[in-house]
This record gives C-alpha cells, sequence and structure tokens, in this order.
C-alpha cells in the first residue's frame, strides 16, 4: 500500500483515528507491518555533453527509464535537473549528499527545469512495469542560469508520473557532474598518469598444465586483459603488470593442457590469442608505455607480515624474485608495489618496500588516497609524490606515489558511481579544478582500485579523458621526475588485520611453504630447487585469489601434493611388516647395547643431504647416537648402522624419520618395533650369584667323590691282600659289618671321569 494513499483530508484523518487505534487492538501482528515503499523507476544518463561545457553552449542529455515497480504510471516524463550551488573544490565534490534516507519523491536538492520544451520530454503513452522508454534532453545554456565562471555543478534527469490513485510524484533521479569552463582561461595543466592494471588469478599449475582457461578467455581482445591492453594503443598508459601472469601467458603461447577433475588434459586453446597479445604489448611498450612489475604472483602484502614469520619473508621473496625477473626479461621494466586500503599501514609498507635483495631507489610504491580518511588524507592538487614515515622499518620513510581516488570515485549517487559516464564525469570535474586552483606544475596518478572495473569500460573512459583540453598525459615515471622534492606524510592508520586471503587460504600457504622449504634444505645445492615450486607458492599467495576461494584451494591442494610427491622419493626401503592401516619394521636388540641397520634411497633427481632420527614413542629409556648425516647422489642408497641401548626388556615402539641438515623431517616417519632382550643391574647380580652357586656346589660333589674314590682303591687294595690266604669261595659280605642288620651295597666300580659327567656331577 503505497505511502500517497494514505493521505487524506484533515478531517477523515480525524475521524479515522479513533477507528484506526479501537481496531489496531484486536488486529494481527502482521496487519501493523503495512508496506511503505514508493514505486519507483530506474533512470540512467547514457551520454552528456559536452563533458565540460563552456558558457553558451547547450548540453545534450541521452538515456533511459526503466518501470522497476508493479504498478503503471500515467502522463510520464522526463525533466532535466539542476543544483546551481558551485561547486571551487575537490573537497566540495566528496561532501555532495547521496540523499540515500529521503523518499524519492521529497529529494529537492536538484531543481526541474521546465521553461523550455527542450528540458522535458513527455513519454506518448503510460509507462508499464518492466518497461524501458528512452528519452534525449538538450538544455540550452541560458536554462541552467548559472555563472559563466569555472566550476562544477551537479545536474541530472528525473522522471515524474501519476501512480493509480495517487497524485502525481518524483518516482526516479538520476544525477552527474558537470565542469564548467568559465570565460577565464583554465591557470594550468595536469600531468596526469593512468595506471592500467594487467592481472589475473593464477592458473598454470606448473610445466605446462593449466587449471582452466580463463587466462585465455581474459587476453581474447574482448576480454578484460584484451581491452586493458588495447588502451595503450591510442594513449600513454602506465601498465601494472603481475610477472607471474607474464610467465603464464608464455607457456600458454608455447602450448599448453588443461588439467580436470578427474586428472584428464585436454589441449589448451589459446595459444594464437597468447602469442598476439604478447606481441601487442611489446609493441606498446616499443610506443613508450612504462611497465611496472608488481612483486612475483602480486602477494597479499598485508595478510603476509600480519601471520608472522614464516609467511611474512614471502613477501620479500616475491620482491626479490621480480627483480631478477626484471633483469632477464627487460632492463626497461620498473620494479614496484601497490598498496591500498589497510594495506598501506607504515608497517606493511615498510616490509615491502625494503629489505630484500636488488631493491634500488628507483623502485614505485604506489598507494591509493583512499588509505587514508577524508581528513588525514594528503593534499594532492599539486603533486601525488610523498616520502610517507614508515618508523620500524628499513629505513625512515619510503618514497611513495600517490593515486587520488577521488578520480575514480564517480557519483554523486552511489547507485549509479562505477558507471563509465559517471567516472568520466567525475575524472573531468576533478581535475577542471585543480587546472583552475592554482599555477606552477601540477601533477595526478589516477590508478583504479582492485576489483574495480570487470568488464574495462570505466577504464576506456578514463583513458578516453586524457585528450581534454587541460590534461597532459604522461606515465608515473613522468609524474616521479617532474616532482623531485616529495613532501611528506604520516603513514595511514589501519586495523589490526588488513589481508584479503582468508585464514584457511593463509594455512594452505604455511604447508606449502613448509614442503618447499624442507625440499630446499634437503638439498645440497640449494639454488637447485626447482623454480616451479617457488613460482607456486609465491602464486598461492596472490591477492587475486579474493573473489575466488575454491579455485585457490584447488591451486594450493595440487601444488602441496607435488611438494610432498617430490620429498616422498627420499625415504627408508627396509622391509616392514604389515599392521593393518600401519607398517612396522622389527628389530630385535640383545644386550645393553646393539645395533641395527636401517636404509635410506633417494629416488628425486638431485643430489641431497640426508640423516636419520629415532625416538622412543611409549619407553623412555631407549637412547639413540645419531648417525653423522650423508650425501645421496641420485639413485644411491645409504644403509646406516644404528647405535642404541635399552634398561630393561620388553617391546619399544619407536619412530624412524628422515631429516635434513638443519633437521626438518623428510616425508612420513616410519614406525619402528624395537624387541629389546637385556637384564639390569639387578638382573646381572642374581645371574652371577646364580653361575657362583652351580660351580661352587659343583666342586664340592666333585671334591668329595675324589675322596671317596681314593679311599675305595685302598680299601679294595687291602681286602685283596688279605684274600690270599682266605678260601676262594668266601663271601666279603660277611665279612662287612651289617647296618641296622642290612648289609652295605657294594661300591659301585666308577671312574671319576664318569662321575664329572653324571646326572649328579
Amino acid at each position: 500500500m503505497f505511502r500517497r494513499r494514505l493521505r487524506l483530508s484533515a478531517m477523515a484523518g480525524a475521524c479515522l483515528v479513533v477507528a484506526a487505534s479501537a481496531a489496531t487492538l484486536g488486529a494481527p501482528a502482521e496487519a501493523e507491518a503495512a508496506p511503505a515503499d514508493e514505486p519507483a523507476v530506474q533512470v540512467t544518463i547514457d551520454t552528456f555533453g559536452p563533458t565540460a561545457p563552456k558558457p553558451g553552449q547547450p548540453v545534450v542529455i541521452k538515456g533511459r527509464v526503466t518501470n522497476t515497480s508493479s504498478v503503471t504510471f500515467e502522463e510520464p516524463q522526463a525533466l532535466a535537473c539542476i543544483d546551481r550551488t558551485r561547486l571551487a573544490s575537490t573537497a566540495a565534490l566528496d561532501a555532495i549528499s547521496a540523499e540515500q534516507n529521503i523518499p524519492m519523491n521529497d529529494r529537492d536538492s536538484c531543481s526541474n527545469l521546465t521553461d523550455d520544451e527542450q528540458t522535458f520530454q513527455p513519454f506518448e503513452k503510460p509507462l508499464a512495469p518492466k518497461e524501458t522508454v528512452a528519452f534525449t534532453l538538450t538544455v540550452p545554456w541560458k536554462e541552467w542560469r548559472i555563472l559563466d565562471a569555472t566550476g562544477v555543478y551537479v545536474v541530472g534527469v528525473t522522471f515524474r508520473g501519476q501512480p493509480p490513485n495517487s497524485n502525481r510524484i518524483m518516482a526516479g533521479r538520476a544525477r552527474t557532474l558537470m565542469p564548467v569552463l568559465g570565460k577565464q582561461p583554465l591557470t594550468r595543466a595536469v600531468n596526469t598518469a593512468l595506471v592500467v592494471p594487467l592481472q589475473h588469478r593464477p592458473t598454470q599449475l606448473g610445466g605446462k598444465n593449466f587449471a582452466n582457461e580463463s587466462l585465455s578467455a581474459a587476453l581474447a581482445p574482448t576480454g578484460e586483459l584484451g581491452r586493458s591492453l588495447a588502451l595503450g594503443r591510442q594513449h600513454k598508459v602506465t601498465w601494472l603488470v603481475d610477472p607471474a601472469m607474464l610467465d603464464e601467458i608464455r607457456q600458454v603461447a608455447k602450448g599448453y593442457v588443461v588439467v580436470g577433475e578427474n586428472g584428464q588434459t585436454t589441449p589448451g586453446a589459446g595459444q594464437a590469442v597468447a602469442t598476439a597479445w604478447l606481441k601487442e604489448f611489446d609493441a606498446g611498450r616499443a610506443r613508450g608505455n612504462q611497465v611496472v612489475l608488481l612483486p612475483y604472483g602480486d602477494p597479499d602484502v598485508a595478510g603476509l607480515v600480519d601471520s608472522g614469520d614464516p609467511l611474512k619473508k614471502l613477501v620479500a621473496q616475491a620482491r626479490t624474485k621480480t627483480e631478477r625477473s626484471g633483469g632477464e626479461l627487460a632492463p626497461g621494466f620498473t620494479n614496484g608495489l601497490w598498496l591500498e586500503g589497510g594495506a598501506a599501514a607504515s608497517r606493511y609498507l615498510a616490509a615491502a618496500a625494503g629489505g630484500f635483495a636488488g631493491s634500488t631507489p628507483d623502485d614505485l610504491n604506489l598507494i591509493s588516497s583512499s588509505s587514508w580518511s577524508a581528513a588525514t588524507r594528503p593534499v594532492l592538487t599539486s603533486t601525488p609524490v610523498y616520502n610517507v614515515l614508515t618508523p620500524g622499518g628499513t629505513h625512515r620513510f619510503e618514497r611513495a606515489v600517490i593515486a587520488n581516488s577521488s578520480l575514480t570515485t564517480g557519483g554523486p549517487d552511489p547507485e549509479t558511481a562505477d558507471s563509465p559516464l559517471q567516472v568520466r564525469q567525475r575524472f573531468a570535474a576533478v581535475t577542471a579544478l585543480i587546472a583552475a586552483g592554482g599555477k606552477g606544475t601540477a601533477s595526478v596518478v589516477v590508478a583504479p582500485p582492485r576489483g574495480w572495473d570487470s568488464d574495462g569500460r570505466a577504464t576506456a573512459a578514463l583513458a578516453g579523458s586524457l585528450s581534454l583540453p587541460w590534461i597532459k598525459a604522461t606515465d608515473v615515471a613522468g609524474v616521479v621526475a617532474a616532482n623531485p622534492k616529495p613532501l611528506t606524510t604520516r603513514a595511514p592508520a589501519a586495523a589490526k588485520t588488513n589481508g584479503v586471503l582468508t585464514e584457511a587460504q593463509l594455512d594452505s600457504v604455511s604447508q606449502l611453504d613448509a614442503a618447499t622449504t624442507t625440499m630446499q634444505d634437503l638439498l645440497v645445492d640449494a639454488t637447485a630447487l626447482p623454480e616451479v615450486m617457488t613460482q607456486a607458492l609465491l602464486r598461492s599467495t596472490s591477492s587475486s585469489w579474493k573473489g575466488y576461494p575454491e579455485e585457490a584451494r584447488h591451486f594450493t591442494a595440487i601444488e602441496l601434493g607435488s611438494a610432498n610427491q617430490q620429498l616422498g622419493k627420499v625415504h627408508l626401503v627396509n622391509a616392514s611388516v604389515d599392521r593393518g592401516l600401519r607398517k612396522e619394521i622389527k628389530v630385535n636388540l640383545a644386550g645393553s647395547k646393539g645395533t641395527f641397520p636401517l636404509t635410506i634411497t633417494n629416488e628425486t633427481d638431485w643430489s641431497v643431504r640426508v640423516g636419520i632420527e629415532v625416538t622412543s614413542v611409549n619407553r623412555s629409556d631407549l637412547k639413540i647416537r645419531t648417525p653423522q648425516m650423508a650425501v645421496l647422489a641420485p639413485g644411491q642408497k645409504w644403509t646406516p648402522r644404528i647405535n642404541a641401548s635399552a634398561e630393561q626388556n620388553g617391546l619399544i615402539r619407536a619412530n624412524a624419520q628422515v631429516v635434513t641438515a638443519s633437521g626438518k623431517s623428510v616425508g612420513k616417519s616410519q614406525e619402528l618395533l624395537i624387541q629389546a632382550s637385556q637384564y639390569g643391574s639387578v638382573g646381572w647380580v642374581l645371574v652371577g650369584a646364580a653361575c657362583a652357586l652351580l660351580f661352587g656346589t659343583s666342586f664340592v660333589r666333585i671334591y668329595r667323590r675324589v675322596r671317596t674314590e681314593r679311599r675305595n682303591t685302598v680299601a679294595a687294595t687291602t681286602a685283596a691282600t688279605a684274600g690270599s690266604t682266605a678260601d676262594d669261595t668266601s663271601d666279603p659280605a660277611h665279612d662287612r659289618p651289617a647296618a641296622n642288620g642290612v648289609p652295605e651295597a657294594p661300591a659301585p666300580e666308577a671312574s671319576l671321569k664318569e662321575g664329572v659327567g653324571s646326572k649328579d656331577g
């Protein structure tokens, strides 16, 4: 139910108050939430010309009206409007009210022009829902009724119509900025450097393998990279390029395959467009367009610095990689940095601008002025070159070029601020005020924010504005040269964390970094680390992953799997016993000390330096003497003997781990089962006592038997002598005394030798 329908006469309203109050007591809750939205249409300004009219010039405005409501408007018409407040400063432009909280019909900052029939256009028939009609308004100069002085005015087009059962209302409006060039000539030209980002999220998985065809689609003439590159044909621009993307494009031009989810590959289809793009890129450089190379992979500087070590070091690695790539590919490249928002705080600028190999005073630090609040923003009407204070950094300050974010703000209505027309008008208005606001050199740098212009049309509008009469197109290097004495400013304030990568993405980067670092530490020659591994690590940190979390996860997972596969080629090869889901190596340890062998093999293509560590899982008495490190050539094996000792018997569970020279674990550990079979100190005492008792008892038995044997021998000799005189048939037993009436058993005729070997011996 529309607000207009609720407007009643005073008498009727008074009568209804009592009735409404009574009805409310028994009305359901949903009856209180009657919709209060007004019927609305969308007004769009498609063309506005001239961009900056001079006094006396008529202005032509063309556009469309689309009925976005569910009602039909009777007697529809479009009318030109103007706010006659002259804006003479860039601060005044920033202060224009958006009027977002004011009902459309109550917005009165843009007064309708109705004195001339060319300033309004009635439509032939009612405007039905979802219907679109075009309008063309030609406003004679006198109808504006403004001064002939240079300034900026807010102008626009309103839509009026009558919805059912209501009065005539203003149901839609669109506004834009109209810079006016007064009769007095502008006092200076504005050196303007347009920065055009050439960026794309990583897609190369290593070698010829690519994740998808999005890069080749962007390189086409109608793609984002194709359109952005074409701007350098007719205009002088500065290209902001990720060197990792250049590497990918060069590989696409050579030939590539796309890896599907199931691991199958299909031939890439972008070889021709990549070749053409690189040719145009080189031609643009030959025409004098400056190229600024970003840190390799365009890393999320704020996210990595906030994460601390070891990820923080990747910022310097990315910058060092770019310094070397720039020298190898083309010495004319400028190396630089691009920070905006909270990422421009001094702690990030200090970490990324210096302290890495290859940094030079000519390196460019590009910062968006939107990083500062409106109250603390540096003044950019004369120079964009500043020394930004960086306490705690390598240097006391870092030279930076501050891009004026007002040049790309568009507006003044937020809903249409990013349209090409609005961007062009804002750019013209700001630069016209700078040109009229002083004397001497004036320089500005315009750099679209990240993710601002997906289809490139707004950037193209900015490039077209370089032909305005008060604009002198140049590049960032020219702006820096024209401002040899930078002003000084403080770095912008920032929140505690300012990264664009999520916590999950940073965790994946951390895992890939650990695997890559371990691989490098494993190699005898650290510089032999495959370049694709370093490139993959830096690509995983890219700011361009913002908005593509699933692609980022997929990319990092593949690269981590590849790194772990290489590390897995250096491993133990001892025979193992299957124990369900795990494999164990069995070792028997006899004695207080013992040794057992373990074999490591190197199946990589590089020489590695390895060691081995054995640690107990369930016992604290296992002691291992770690063997010396060894160097293994490709395909070579090494079998050190592990010296171990244990104080107690039993089963010891331990882990054997291949390690690098610095102690980093290589691959997964291997479980060992060590069977210790030895005695402690008490056990050895008991064993000694038992042995002494055994040998002592045997000695006593042997001694007694020797005495018995000797006594029996003497007795036998005596008996033989006595028997010579006796009867041969006499029984010797009768001659021996009986014991308790029982005759004594004859003595055995055994020798001493037989006694020692007997059961009793």
